[in-house]
Formats: structure tokens, C-alpha cells, sequence
């Protein structure tokens, strides 16, 4: 039985400040525990599309919908859901501990859980220990660990990563896409993950979205992606050779 946890109805949305659409008509479901790549080339609003469902950035038609009940016009803050980008965003000034902990510190989190869930999150991704580093010693590797660590502190409903091995180098993604995917469903999570890296969607999805221009061409498992793309496009996405 279909356990649909998030449902896109005919998104739209525009550039901010100008009427060029970025987003036209896009509709797919989200099952639960789920994870979803969105694959796409620069520009083919991947990253609106992740804005849209986190209430980042409005859409300019359709309707969000988590668990039935429409979350369209609810605040970014009140979603539940986790989001990490490809800069991590650490705030420099912190240790790893109160980067991790900020999400639980506005939450009012008691002292005593918020240590405990810090600890537990850190352990999760691999960085025991690592509470009182300071940011600016750790690797490129460590710091997307800590990123991710407080992206999962809070226990999302959805985990929405917006190509968040960008900025490393392929072997260190090469070593973290796998452990990622083991860890996102080790948790249950239902994740979303926004990729213009064919290995990266691969390597994680249970299903992939490609997208171009702002419109959904194919939303497909991975293995009937690769045997039978929709159009040239996307077989050209995948680095297939014309004929």
C-alpha cells in the first residue's frame, strides 16, 4: 500500500523580483522513508524547487501537501523540516557542539536532552568526540559531517539537501554518498537530494527526478532511467552518447 508522506500539485514558481518562471507544473509524490534525487543541469530549478517545499520561496501556483494536510503557505520554521546546503553554513564562532546544538538551543531543548541529542548525532555521523573542536581545524569532510549532524538534530520529518557534496572533491564524495545513504536509511528518513552529479543520484536514490527548464521530464527508478530515458535530453543528462 502507497504511504505517501509529501505531495507536490502542479508547482510553479518564479524568479524573485521578475515573472520568468523557474518552476512550471511540477507534480510528483514523496513516499515515506523515501529518497528522492533531483537531477538536473544548472538552471533547471533544483534548488527553487527544494526553496518551494521548505517555505523558502513561495510558489506562484500549486499546493504542498504533508501527510494529506496542505503546508503551502505554512512558515519555513513550523515544517519540520532539516536542510543543509552545499557552503554547510557552520557558524564559525562556535565549537561543533553549539553548531549542532543551535537548531535544539531554538527549540528550548533542556540542557541536559540537548547534550544528550548532540552526543547521539555526532556519534550518528561518525565525529565522537568532536564537541569541542573549533570549526575553522576541521577538514572539508568534517565539517559537512557537523552539517549534517544539525541538520539531524531536530529529528526531521524530511531531510532536503541541496547538492551538499558540491563542495568537496570526488574521492572524499566518492567515500561519503554511500555512508550518507546508509545513515538517511539506517533513520527511516524521507530525503530529497539535489544533485547535478549522475554518480551522486545514483548512489542514493530509490528514485530520480530529472528536471529541465523547470519541468519534471522523468521520475523513474534508477535502473529504468538508465534502460530507457524519456527523451534525448535526459539520456543526454546521463552522459549517453547519441546515436
Amino acid at each position: 500500500m502507497s504511504n505517501v508522506f509529501l505531495s507536490l500539485h502542479q508547482i510553479s514558481a518564479q524568479h524573485v523580483g521578475t515573472d520568468n518562471e523557474t518552476l512550471s507544473g511540477v507534480t510528483f509524490d514523496i513516499e515515506s522513508g523515501e529518497v528522492i534525487s533531483v537531477l538536473g543541469s544548472s538552471g533547471s530549478g533544483k534548488t527553487t524547487l527544494l526553496r518551494v517545499i521548505a517555505g523558502l520561496q513561495p510558489a506562484s501556483a500549486g499546493k504542498v501537501l504533508c501527510n494529506g494536510a496542505d503546508i503551502t503557505n505554512v512558515p519555513t520554521h513550523l515544517r519540520g523540516f532539516g536542510l543543509m546546503f552545499q557552503d554547510h553554513a557552520l557558524f564559525p564562532h562556535l565549537d561543533v557542539f553549539d553548531n549542532v546544538a543551535f537548531g535544539l538551543r531554538m527549540a528550548k531543548l533542556p540542557k541536559t536532552e540537548r547534550r544528550s541529542r548532540v552526543d547521539e548525532v555526532l556519534e550518528l555521523v561518525g565525529l565522537s568526540g568532536f564537541g569541542p573542536r573549533e570549526v575553522s581545524s576541521l577538514s572539508g569532510g568534517e565539517r559537512q559531517r557537523v552539517a549534517l549532524a544539525r541538520t539531524l538534530a531536530p529529528s526531521p520529518q524530511l531531510l532536503l539537501l541541496d547538492e551538499p557534496m558540491g563542495s568537496l572533491d570526488r574521492v572524499l564524495r566518492d567515500r561519503l554518498v554511500p555512508e550518507l545513504g546508509t545513515l538517511i536509511h539506517q533513520l527511516g528518513l524521507t530525503a530529497l537530494y539535489v544533485t547535478h552529479d549522475r554518480t551522486e543520484a545514483f548512489g542514493l536514490a530509490d528514485r530520480i527526478a530529472v528536471l529541465d527548464e523547470g519541468r519534471l521530464l522523468q521520475l523513474d527508478s534508477p535502473e529504468r532511467i538508465e534502460s530507457q530515458p524519456v527523451n534525448a535530453h535526459v539520456a543526454q543528462l546521463l552522459g549517453h552518447r547519441s546515436p
